[in-house]
């Protein structure tokens, strides 16, 4: 067993009962099942981590290092993505019943004056995915993984196999059968191994589980590992460093499993307790297809985590996600 300790990371704390883990080793769930966060000496992050300092860094979400297991990273110049102010868009928004127009609208009014699109298109592998690899698979080669493993709808999978060809690791990639032709490819162009079933991105899971002690994998599924949270965090630290040093009233999140928001949400209280923002936070919006809406479902039943989602279905294949091992 490789053991290194992360800088910066003090520890790892399981998200439902609170039980710490040593970071120097590799972790992926706690015994109760739940997924481990990275925790850090925020004070002392504090001292060096200011609007002011984050003028003179490089551009990239490696930016925020002393909120991120800082091992030599794995980067292929992934963050600070850009802030669109999407001023046709909101003129034709209007304002109503259960609207979130807030205070930038009247009632029955159309107009947001400050609606901005965040492009998350512009990553290295074009989505948001490559947040959460470049960490992920920053950590998982110090650690001395041999294989990195993961099941996909589709840009999860392109982006560990680029992260994987960045550190010299293999790669297997597991994909239900009816995956973009496009993200089939990009994961074969870099080199990695693409394994398609036929079934969802459950079935894919359940496959990485029953090969990985096996096979020898490291696996990197969401929420199964510390790390891919990390980097998916940093939208909201970039947020808050665009908006120079506030947050939105409102996230609106495209939403397969929702780490996404999951780690916006750790970002934030990261923050307060750095002492750069108070206890307000932005109303966080789960935008899920019709046919796969587990996260929406749960909301609306008033469950604290998603169940399976039956006969998921829609045509944006990153969003098929019906599986409940997303809950936290």
């Amino acid at each position: 067993m490789v053991m290194t300790k992360p800088a910066n990371v003090v520890e790892l704390e399981c998200s439902a009962c609170g039980k710490k883990y040593d970071a120097s080793i590799e972790q992926h769930l706690c015994t109760c099942g739940k997924p481990l966060l990275a925790r850090y000496d925020l004070r002392r992050a504090a001292a060096t981590l200011t609007l002011d300092s984050l003028k003179t860094r490089p551009r990239t979400l490696w930016r925020y290092a002393e909120v991120l297991p800082n091992d030599p990273a794995v980067s292929l110049g992934e963050g600070m993505t850009a802030l669109v102010h999407a001023e046709r868009l909101g003129a034709s928004i209007v304002c109503g019943q259960g609207g979130v127009c807030g205070q930038e609208g009247r009632r029955g009014q159309g107009g947001l004056q400050r609606l901005y699109v965040k492009d998350e298109g512009l990553n290295p592998t074009g989505s948001f995915k490559a947040r959460g690899m470049t960490t992920a698979v920053s950590r998982a080669k110090q650690l001395g993984a041999k294989v990195l493993a993961a099941p996909t709808a589709g840009n999860a999978g392109g982006a560990l196999a680029a992260y994987a060809a960045a550190a010299g690791i293999p790669a297997v990639i597991v994909m239900p059968a009816d995956t973009p032709v496009a993200n089939v490819m990009e994961c074969q162009a870099f080199g990695a191994k693409v394994v398609k079933l036929n079934g969802l991105i459950s079935d894919c899971g359940k496959y990485v589980a029953e090969h990985k002690d096996r096979e020898g994998w490291y696996d990197v599924s969401t929420l199964k590992e510390p790390y891919r949270i990390e980097g998916k965090k940093t939208m909201g630290y970039e947020l808050w460093e665009q908006f120079a040093g506030k947050l939105p009233d409102v996230i609106l999140y495209p939403t397969g499993g929702g780490v996404g928001l999951i780690g916006m949400c750790k970002a934030f209280d990261e923050m307060q307790e750095m002492g750069w923002i108070g206890a307000e936070r932005p109303r966080m919006v789960a935008v899920q297809a019709e046919g796969c809406a587990p996260i929406v479902r749960a909301w609306d039943t008033h469950q604290n985590s998603a169940q399976f989602f039956q006969n998921a279905a829609t045509v944006a294949s990153g969003l098929r996600v019906p599986p409940d091992r997303w809950a936290i």
